[in-house]
Parts: C-alpha cells; structure tokens; sequence
C-alpha cells in the first residue's frame, strides 16, 4: 500500500482546514460535494457557510423558497445545481424522515448526485470503502500509472477507476479519499506540480518519463456559442422597472433578468429597435444606450455579448407586463436571484 501511505502521510501534514472536513453528518458533505462541483474550494467555501447560516439542517433548506435558494447561490454558477439541491431537500425531508441514504447506490438515487458525489458521500459519511474519482483524482493517477487515453472519454475513465480500486485503502476510504484528492488540488497541479518534492516520485510513471506536463489527456468537445443579449430596462418616474423570470431549460433557469432580445448573430441597431417595440407597445419617452462597450461574460459552453438599453416611460401599468414578469422598485433589484452579468450591471448603473 505504498500509494495510499505516501499519500495520507503527506495529507496530514499539508491539509487545508476546511469545515466539510471536520464532520460526519451527510448533510454539510453533500452541500459541500453539490457546491464544490465545478467551483474552486475558495469560491464555494463562502457560500457554504451562508448556506449553513440559513439552512443549518437539511429541513430549512427543505422549506425555503426556490428564490431565496437562488439568491443565495447568486455568483455560483451552475444553477442547475442550486435547483437540485432544493429538489432533493424536499425529497429527503418528505420522504426519508430527514435522513440520508447510506450507500453509493442508495444515494445515486437523489437528484444531482452523480457517480463521483455519490461515492464522496458514502465515503466521508459512512466510510464505504468505494474510491472518489474527481478531476483532481484523474490526473494523480493518470500521471502515476502513466496512463494516456482520455480521461473524459469511457474507456480512458473506466483505467482510471480500476486504477482508483486497486490504491484504494479499504480500511480507511474517507482519509484515502480525501487525501489523493487534496495531493492533486495541491500537490499534484495541472500546472508546475511540486515533483521535486512528491513522495510518490518514485514509482510515479509520468515523473520517470518526464511525461507529467502531458498528462492527463482530455479531449475537447464543448463547442462554445456566442449570444449577443440586448437588456431594456424600462424606468419610470417612480423609479419602478420590471424584470422577468427566465423559464425553459437554458442558462439561469428561473432567474430574473430585464426584458430581453437574443440574436445568435450581432444584430443591427434597426434590428433590436424592432424587437424592442415588439417587446412593449408602449411610449417611451427616451431610449439611451447604458454601456459604451458591449460587456462580455463567458460561461464554460456560451460567450455572451450584452447590452443594456435604458428606456424611460411615463409609468408602469399592471398591464404592461406579462405573468412572468414583476414590477419592481429599483432599490429593490438587489432582493430577486439574478444571473452575474446582471448584478454587475445593476451595482454600476442603477444603484
């Protein structure tokens, strides 16, 4: 068990002190597991202890509102996590009597829970000796064992877990499991690992044959699209506007934002003022153009391209909007979920 005791050995000495670390209980792990998807630790660790400040068990978090769940993962990214987790909160609290299911299969059953999060829970929480196999794991192993087929293709993944068994310490999973997991965050890198100093130096393929900075392969496949976004933010004397509340299964589902023209390709200034009547049959008094420069913000499979027209009108009557859009005061922007984008715009421009 060479593997696993160098690894541990350097964890103890070398670990971060993080909260999700310093319990059994599944709930703060599953949170911590939800949010870390994706997310740097430093990026999600203040989000986690908000959480935990509203939602201190499973339950409240069961009871709240979808919006208040949003606003509070607002800057996160990824809604669609946010959204699951308030789904299986409500399923656990409904239906399980509060408790968590105990095992990597029983857990795989709740929405968002994947191969890797299930097996995280399992092994933090209930010690099953099953391996965690995240990005950070792939490429430890991939550099030890020297493995070169895709990481992110099955064949490729499948090595990796027959790899992630084989090291695995089954009398202790949840110390092994946390370790090769920091060893790659920290150790291990992508980018200028430490190998001068790494214990599994050795018997490391990828450091013997001066492979490391090729591994692990991974294949590109996400195609990024561009979006350009026009915003019309309606504003009347009373200083009321209106946002609406995105629906579908695109990006920020159930998020609000000001009324909105996507073009798929950059569209003339004819083009959005067509839309912009279409959108509100209404006078407007005055139309001006918020920002100089388009704001760019890139997702991991978008590029968006926006732009934010302020338009002043008389005033907002009830039936100048639509059922999935609500009027509200500018100084009240800062109480509904909105995606990033839009939050910088309103901190600039409007508050």
């Amino acid at each position: 068990m060479f593997f696993s005791k160098q690894i541990t050995q350097w964890y103890t000495t070398h670990k971060r002190d993080l909260p999700w670390r310093n319990t059994k209980e599944a709930y703060p792990i599953w949170l911590s597991e939800i949010m870390l998807q994706q997310t740097r630790v430093d990026q999600g660790l203040p989000y986690f202890l908000k959480f935990l400040e509203h939602f201190p068990k499973v339950e409240n978090l069961a009871e709240a509102t979808e919006e208040k769940v949003l606003k509070l993962w607002q800057g996160l990214g990824y809604y669609s996590r946010a959204r699951n987790l308030h789904a299986t909160a409500k399923y656990i609290t409904e239906n399980l009597n509060g408790e968590f299911p105990n095992t990597k299969d029983s857990l795989l059953q709740l929405k968002g829970v994947g191969d890797y999060t299930s097996s995280a829970i399992a092994s933090f929480a209930f010690n099953e000796a099953t391996p965690v196999v995240d990005g950070n794991v792939n490429r430890v192993l991939s550099r030890y064992f020297g493995i070169d087929l895709p990481v992110n293709e099955s064949a490729g993944q499948n090595l990796i877990k027959e790899k992630a068994i084989e090291v695995l310490d089954k009398k202790n999973p949840a110390l092994h499991n946390q370790a090769i997991m920091e060893f790659g965050a920290l150790q291990c890198k992508p980018k200028n690992p430490y190998c001068h100093i790494c214990p599994l130096q050795s018997k490391c393929v990828a450091y013997q044959q001066g492979m490391v900075e090729r591994l692990p392969v991974k294949i590109k496949k996400t195609k990024v699209q561009t979006r350009f976004l026009n915003y019309f933010v309606l504003i009347d004397p009373n200083q009321n506007t209106i946002v609406q509340q995105r629906k579908g299964k695109g990006i920020w589902e159930n998020l609000f934002e000001f009324p909105v023209a996507e073009f798929s390709k950059k569209p003339k200034l004819i083009e959005v003022e067509k839309e912009m009547r279409s959108i509100f049959p209404i006078e407007i008094s005055s139309t001006e153009k918020a920002n100089l420069k388009p704001v760019i913000h890139l997702l991991s499979h978008r590029k968006l391209i926006a732009d934010f027209y302020i338009l002043k009108i008389q005033s907002l009557q009830k039936n100048t909007f639509q059922k999935n859009q609500k009027l509200l005061n500018l100084s009240e922007l800062e109480t509904v979920p909105v995606p990033v984008l839009m939050a910088n715009f309103i901190k600039e421009y409007l508050l």
